[in-house]
């Protein structure tokens, strides 16, 4: 079949895509899941992909209106060319993707690690949280022990209280004999002061009650 080769064909990318992979599958017998995934990859990112199909499907329609059999094998050559080219092209991809999937793994891989080490620093921070809590109880507690030693520093140790206790229970004692002693003596003395008071009043009576006697001897003579 012959045909015009300067009319200017315009055919959908879909059906490029189908004959691309019936190609493929013919020249490289691949199963369904490697041929959908070399379609996905055979769309390309924009890296000259499409500019090869066309190439291919331009290559593809020479050959089909090919007058001659040199002819025919040359563009069979150009499309094999082409195929070569779509497949390194494809196998590219594939090393990227891989690439690509490998990398995704690293940075799961790092991600873990930077949560484990973010984990591990807010238990490092609420650990350094607890020693500082527990550091300051200790200096309080230190500061007020040094105050309380400060105090105690000032009065005297236990020993000597005691024998400054024994001391005042001594001297206690010796008072309450002085005390008992002299109690004593002023009872006695009030005792001897009271005689005397008598004495004195008798005294006294006995002086008041003469001259009367003496008056009365008087006036019977």
């Amino acid at each position: 079949m012959l045909v015009n080769s300067n009319v200017k064909y315009e055919i959908p990318s879909v059906c490029i895509c189908h004959f691309i992979l019936s190609t493929i599958f013919y020249f490289f017998p691949l199963s369904i899941d490697e041929v959908i995934r070399k379609r996905l990859l055979i769309d390309g990112d924009g890296a000259g992909d499409d500019r090869r199909i066309n190439v291919l499907m331009k290559s593809f329609i020479k050959w089909c209106n090919s007058g001659s059999q040199e002819e025919g094998y040359t563009q069979y050559q150009r499309m094999l060319g082409s195929l070569t080219q779509c497949e390194f092209s494809m196998g590219k991809t594939l090393l990227v993707y891989d690439m690509n999937l490998k990398e995704m793994e690293n940075y799961e891989k790092i991600y873990k690690d930077i949560e484990q080490s973010i984990s591990a620093a807010h238990e490092k921070i609420a650990e350094c949280k607890r020693e500082i809590l527990q550091a300051k109880r200790i200096r309080k507690n230190r500061q007020e022990y040094d105050a309380l030693a400060k105090v105690i520093q000032q009065h005297p140790d236990r020993h000597e209280t005691l024998k400054q206790l024994e001391a005042l229970d001594k001297e206690l004692q010796r008072l309450c004999h002085i005390k008992e002693s002299v109690e004593e003596k002023l009872e006695l003395r009030k005792k001897q002061f009271h005689v005397l008071l008598s004495t004195i009043h008798e005294l006294q009576q006995t002086l008041e009650s003469k001259p009367m006697l003496q008056l009365s001897q008087k006036l019977s003579t």
